[in-house]
């Protein structure tokens, strides 16, 4: 009998939660012995992976933006893949290319380093807008199409982008339409005096991430997405989503809301989020929680608003509390 028969189907469902918080656990101790004191971070990058969405990570150098994604790509036992955006960065570059071979007369497709199942870009706005645009086809869609062919990428399949926001010259902001594909949108921050600490003596000798090892097979991360989206989702909880993104598009200080597709990320972060916390439902906390990461990305203040020093989080905390929130009856 294989270990998946052992147990009927509805004892299946039943320790799904369990079974995805031990991943959650396993990944977050093994990410955080070399990223020091950012545990709900590694958590958001592990909803992330369930959901097989994207993450955009904002903030300035040398904070540990692409240690997270060296560490995250070396816990799982998935291919890896960087790409450092410079100005003179082709598509092509990207994606890949078409090659003659001589020998057999025929041209063969050569994979850039976005067929892969992790593939961190790099400082994204340095990038032309137009080698920017090459990824908008794999985040979505993931597959990439190169003349003729088109190719589909390696399941699971995530992209994490690192950008600087201070430094402006020679950067290329992203365009609305490549950000609504970022599910989630994360900034570190300075680490407090005791993690700072922590990080000058665990990295004396040598560098943590050097003796990082996979803890998640591919097929198991395959398997926990799949029990992820089988969190349950009360129909309170949908309307309460479907109001949140709504009242985006309705809020003075907003000149363009969220879309639909972020109320989608949305619900399935929240599902990601209770299923990593051995719960079997989304409550309204985990919308709370998961709104500024999945909306503040997603929506454009208005220039009157900016001009008081308003900011994306400040709106959607306002906003957040100003809606009412599903009780239980």
């Amino acid at each position: 009998m294989k270990p998946d028969e052992a147990h009927p189907p509805a004892d299946r469902e039943r320790t799904a939660p369990a079974i995805i918080r031990g991943a959650a656990e396993r990944f977050r101790s093994n990410v955080a012995q070399a990223v020091i004191g950012r545990p709900r971070t590694i958590d958001l990058i592990f909803v992330a992976l369930l959901c097989e969405g994207h993450v955009l990570i904002e903030d300035v150098p040398g904070v540990g933006k692409t240690l997270l994604a060296r560490a995250t790509a070396r816990s799982l036992a998935c291919s890896f893949k960087r790409i450092q955006c410079t100005p003179d960065l082709l598509p092509s570059d990207v994606v890949g290319l078409h090659v003659f071979n001589q020998k057999s007369a025929e041209f063969e497709y050569r994979p850039g380093p976005v067929v892969a199942n992790v593939v961190l870009v790099d400082e994204i706005n340095r990038a032309m807008p137009r080698t920017q645009s090459s990824l908008l086809e794999c985040m979505q869609e993931r597959q990439v199409t190169i003349d003729w062919k088109t190719v589909e990428l390696p399941r699971p399949f995530m992209i994490m982008a690192t950008q600087n926001p201070i430094e402006l010259e020679g950067t290329f902001p992203l365009p609305e339409a490549q950000l609504d594909r970022f599910l989630l949108k994360l900034k570190l921050g300075y680490p407090s005096q005791p993690d700072e600490s922590s990080v000058l003596a665990r990295y004396r000798e040598q560098s943590p991430i050097d003796r990082l090892g996979s803890v998640i097979a591919t097929e198991e991360l395959l398997a926990i997405q799949k029990l992820s989206r089988r969190t349950h989702v009360a129909e309170p909880l949908r309307d309460y989503i479907v109001a949140v993104v709504r009242a985006t598009r309705e809020h003075p200080d907003i000149r363009l809301g969220a879309s639909t597709r972020a109320a989608l990320g949305l619900q399935a972060a929240c599902q990601a989020l209770a299923a990593c916390r051995g719960r079997e439902f989304v409550i309204p906390d985990d919308v709370k929680e998961l709104a500024d990461s999945v909306l503040s990305h997603r929506i454009i203040l208005t220039t009157e608003a900016r001009l008081k020093g308003r900011s994306e989080e400040k709106v959607l905390q306002e906003l957040l509390g100003s809606l009412p929130v599903p009780v239980e009856t």
